[in-house]
């Protein structure tokens, strides 16, 4: 497909909503490649827990940044950007139209809107400390450091809490981000299924999940050498698997039920953050 003019699309939305399958379907009939935005899909060994995109839908289309990096690694928010705006431009290179897809959406804005990310290294002992506190005090915490940044965060993401307040404690505050936007024409999908659709499509995943041997994941990457500290940083299932295997939630049932629920809770600020940039047109996709 040659085009005249650089064009990207972008599809977004809540975990479980469709978005892979939508991209695939968009990248067969447009001709187009797909950049993953997910912060986790980036990590090897994190198939099951982080949904990578099928065989079949990778087989299907060119499948961009899945699966790179070793998850002992710890990588930053500007080490993806730079990857993924020049695997943005190679697929214009080749007349092909880039697809960028993903739930996380200081990934997606990061590729878009090319805020300059601080390159500040990670801080281990404070991380280690940090870790140990609770969401609404590491808020606190960022607060007293940097108001302005406080205002902009998610309050209840442990981990971008933690980034900020390392950021912070490295360069005296958060410095105000410089843009470098992406110069093409672009188009925002924001895919928002029903409540309760949402909910099935949540719960059959959990299900999916445990079916395909989620368990046996964590219990690889836990043998590979990965601590558990750094699992945790994997997202909620991880943790969760892990106090299943700890023994502290007591069957797959009671697991399956927790992870739906901080599935939705979590999908609830996704749609949030995505709320906020009225460049999307959302569909009700039901």
């Amino acid at each position: 497909m040659r085009q005249e003019k650089k064009k990207l699309l972008v599809i977004v939305g809540p975990t479980a909503s469709g978005k892979s399958a939508l991209a695939v379907m968009l990248a067969k009939k447009l001709g187009g490649e797909i950049v993953s935005a997910d912060s986790r899909q980036l990590y090897r060994g994190l198939e099951i827990g982080s949904n990578y995109p099928s065989q079949k839908e990778l087989h299907a289309v060119p499948h961009h940044l899945i699966g790179i990096v070793n998850p002992k690694r710890i990588f930053t928010v500007a080490k993806y950007q730079k990857l993924a705006r020049n695997a943005v431009e190679k697929i214009w290179k080749r007349n092909k139209l880039p697809i960028l897809v993903g739930g996380t959406g200081l990934y997606i804005q990061a590729v878009v809107d090319g805020f300059v990310v601080p390159e500040v290294p990670p801080n281990e002992p404070l991380r280690t400390e940090l870790e140990k506190k609770t969401a609404e005090t590491l808020a606190g915490l960022l607060k007293k450091k940097d108001k302005k940044r406080w205002r902009g965060i998610d309050k209840k993401n442990k981990r971008r809490l933690i980034r900020a307040i390392e950021v912070a404690e490295a360069l005296g505050r958060v410095p105000k981000l410089k843009f470098n936007r992406l110069k093409a024409e672009i188009s925002f999908i924001g895919l928002r299924p029903p409540k309760e659709m949402l909910e099935k499509s949540v719960r059959k995943r959990a299900g999916e999940m445990m079916r395909s041997g989620f368990i046996n994941e964590t219990k690889r990457l836990l043998g590979s050498g990965v601590t558990e500290e750094r699992i945790k940083e994997f997202g909620f299932e991880y943790r969760r698997a892990l106090q299943y295997i700890r023994g502290k939630i007591k069957s797959k049932k009671e697991l399956v039920d927790l992870i739906v629920r901080d599935t939705l809770r979590y999908a609830k600020r996704q749609i949030t953050w995505f709320k906020r940039d009225k460049r999307i047109r959302w569909i009700r996709n039901d």
